[in-house]
């Protein structure tokens, strides 16, 4: 009896923790309790705490190369009045670090995770992007912080010291974070406050932030939803008077599985179903036809369609589709300064609801020969408008919208796609483009001299392919008696040159002509080009073969915008030349003359480089420019070499067209 006791009492408590102890512990907040020291924080609260490291293969003689794991926590905290929208906050890593995972944010630049993020990042919430107040919570942690949980690789920081970053701020505008406060050697936190100062037309009863600025923004906006499909429209704005794209290619990132099923007004680059049929997506859409699907790629690349599609009826009838990828500045042509396409996008469990929508992440978008743009995460925006289908004057509104914001921008690394050469008509040598200006391979070292200044040239020289200049140019430098390299420099490898030529130089103006060639096998329709003078520019009278304008930049009235004609406005690419197996290939050529007048202008010297562009683009891309201008030898013969050739090459381009 005793033992059948001892039996029931054991099972009886056993059971007692089953239904007590065990529920209780599943109904906690996966998000801890924030830290003592956020409760003197009445604004935003941000902490990173590292938690463990361990030291990771391979073994390396330099320290300050040797891989560590580091396992860190970014909390971040709403003690305010009012809701964070959109959170953004900026660790300042200093370690080299790789990011392997980050739950519950997003790299707001719109790069991938795993990627390095050595240099400092930006993370935005994902999926959790709003931070609620205590105040419509009644404290409730769950939607008042967001715990971050970082994993990764660090280099040189060994246990038992902790890789920290330098700072922790809130990305966010309007906010004020002053250095943070480093509690012991793992954790440091810092307390973010509204700028008084910033003054702001948002309320608290809002639902939305307004719309941003940028150089290209790109709406995602649902128009119609399923329980488990909707179909959303993207469309591409340029608002940056030197923004351009060519052969626009649109990527981003799916975060929970979906897929296009069909498309209007754009395409997959790749049509594969592949990831469907043997994924999640193929176990669950049993009676669907994964022949017709687009695109099941977790990180698909978009491209436009061809004008011939625009009145398709199954591909195109979109407004501004079917461009052939081409976006151009609005004063150029404000109905070309927009791209858009639909999509049908199928979702997977547990979205499957008409109200739940996952806007994808890491948008990326990128053309030929083109600025470099970095694209932020998805903002949810108001409701976007549109023209109501019934023709009645009246607009029907989008189901849920979301901006993304993205800048030109000019990273350390990248290399330019386009190069400048000067010359002038008081010296009969061409200052050519920069020896490897748009990059030259590694393994150049036996072949040519990357790091050799470039070879005066003979103008003629200009007209042919770089591999076609060896003989010139050395047989120029024994003419001019100028040294030669061994080996010779290497090329430029630019897709496209433009000559800048001092023409003329008198006591009331000046002139110069400006050659636009193209290297590549791309064609260029609606090509412009823009320079900056630093002191001529308010000189600029006429351009003779191309449509130019002044431009304000910036509050400066120094920018020269240009671009061809009604019939000389397409930029072709590189041909072969009448006789193939002879001559060198011909460049695509553009040119015209341009004149500035001196009067009202302070003195200018011309040929110490107030005669020349202090800035040069092509299609959006700033040009690299050379680091001297031609000498001004007055032993020279002004009536030089160069001026004849180039009227010569200005007469056939205009009997070519």
């Amino acid at each position: 009896m005793a033992f059948n006791f001892w039996v029931t009492a054991t099972v009886d408590l056993l059971l007692l923790l089953i239904f007590t102890v065990i529920p209780f512990s599943i109904c906690q907040p996966t998000d801890q309790a924030p830290p003592p020291s956020a409760d003197s924080c009445n604004s935003i609260f941000l902490s990173y705490s590292f938690n463990q490291g361990t030291k990771l293969p391979p073994n390396v003689t330099d320290r300050t190369r040797q891989p560590y794991r580091f396992e860190s926590t970014l909390l971040i905290l709403n003690n305010g009045l009012q809701e964070l929208k959109s959170w953004k906050v900026f660790v300042g890593f200093q370690h080299d670090e790789f990011l392997v995972s980050a739950s519950g944010a997003v790299l707001a630049d719109g790069n991938s995770v795993p990627g390095n993020v050595g240099n400092g990042t930006v993370f935005a919430g994902f999926p959790m992007t709003d931070l609620k107040t205590a105040i419509e919570t009644a404290g409730d942690f769950t939607q008042m912080q967001v715990q971050v949980k970082l994993v990764g690789t660090q280099f040189g920081v060994a246990p038992p010291n902790s890789p920290m970053p330098t700072n922790i701020s809130l990305a966010n505008d309007g906010y004020l974070c002053p250095r943070p406060t480093l509690l012991g050697k793992s954790e440091m936190h810092v307390c973010c406050r509204p700028d008084p100062s910033v003054k702001t037309n948002i309320t608290t009863s809002e639902e939305f932030l307004p719309r941003q600025n940028g150089d290209l923004t790109i709406m995602y906006d649902v128009t119609r939803t399923y329980d488990s499909s909707y179909w959303a429209q993207v469309k591409i704005s340029n608002h940056n008077p030197l923004g351009r794209l060519d052969y626009w290619k649109l990527s981003w990132e799916w975060m929970k599985d979906e897929f296009i099923f069909s498309m209007k007004g754009a395409y997959p680059s790749v049509v594969d179903s592949t990831d469907c049929i043997f994924g999640r997506q193929g176990t669950y859409y049993k009676d669907l036809d994964f022949a017709n699907v687009l695109s099941c790629a977790k990180k698909p690349t978009i491209v436009d369609l061809p004008p011939t599609k625009a009145n398709d009826t199954t591909l195109g009838l979109i407004p501004f589709c079917c461009r052939n990828g081409t976006i151009l500045p609005s004063h150029m042509d404000s109905s070309k300064s927009i791209s858009a396409f639909q999509m049908q996008v199928f979702k997977m469990p547990p979205d499957l609801n008409r109200s739940q929508i996952t806007p994808p992440q890491n948008w990326k978008i990128s053309g030929v020969l083109n600025p470099t743009y970095k694209c932020g995460a998805p903002l949810r925006v108001s409701p976007s408008e549109f023209p109501d289908s019934s023709g009645l004057p009246l607009n029907s509104t989008a189901v849920a919208s979301w901006q993304v914001v993205c800048n030109i921008t000019h990273v350390k690394d990248d290399t330019p796609k386009c190069c400048v050469s000067f010359s002038a008509y008081y010296n009969d040598s061409v200052v050519p483009c920069r020896t490897c200006a748009c990059g030259c391979p590694h393994n150049t070292a036996r072949t040519c001299n990357a790091t050799s200044s470039a070879m005066l040239l003979p103008p003629e020289a200009l007209l042919v392919p770089f591999e076609n200049r060896s003989a010139m140019a050395v047989a120029w430098a024994g003419l001019k008696h100028y040294p030669t390299p061994n080996p010779m420099p290497c090329p430029d490898n630019c897709g496209v040159s433009i000559n800048w030529h001092l023409y003329t130089d008198y006591r009331d103006g000046w002139s110069a002509r400006i050659t636009l060639f193209n290297w590549d096998e791309v064609n260029f329709a609606d090509w412009f080009a823009a320079v900056q003078m630093k002191k001529a520019a308010p000189g600029f009278q006429a351009m003779y073969s191309f449509n130019a304008t002044t431009l304000e930049l910036n509050g400066a009235n120094n920018t020269i915008f240009m671009q061809g004609n009604p019939g000389l406005n397409y930029l072709v690419g590189e041909t072969d030349g009448v006789h193939p197996e002879r001559d060198p290939r011909v460049p695509g050529k553009q040119q015209s003359v341009i004149s500035f007048t001196k009067k009202n202008i302070q003195v200018l010297n011309m040929a110490a480089g107030d005669g020349f562009p202090t800035k040069v683009f092509f299609n959006g891309e700033e040009c690299l420019l050379p680091k001297t201008f031609p000498v001004n030898d007055s032993r020279r013969n002004l009536a030089s070499s160069i001026p004849s050739i180039l009227t010569l090459l200005f007469v056939f381009v205009f009997v070519q067209q």
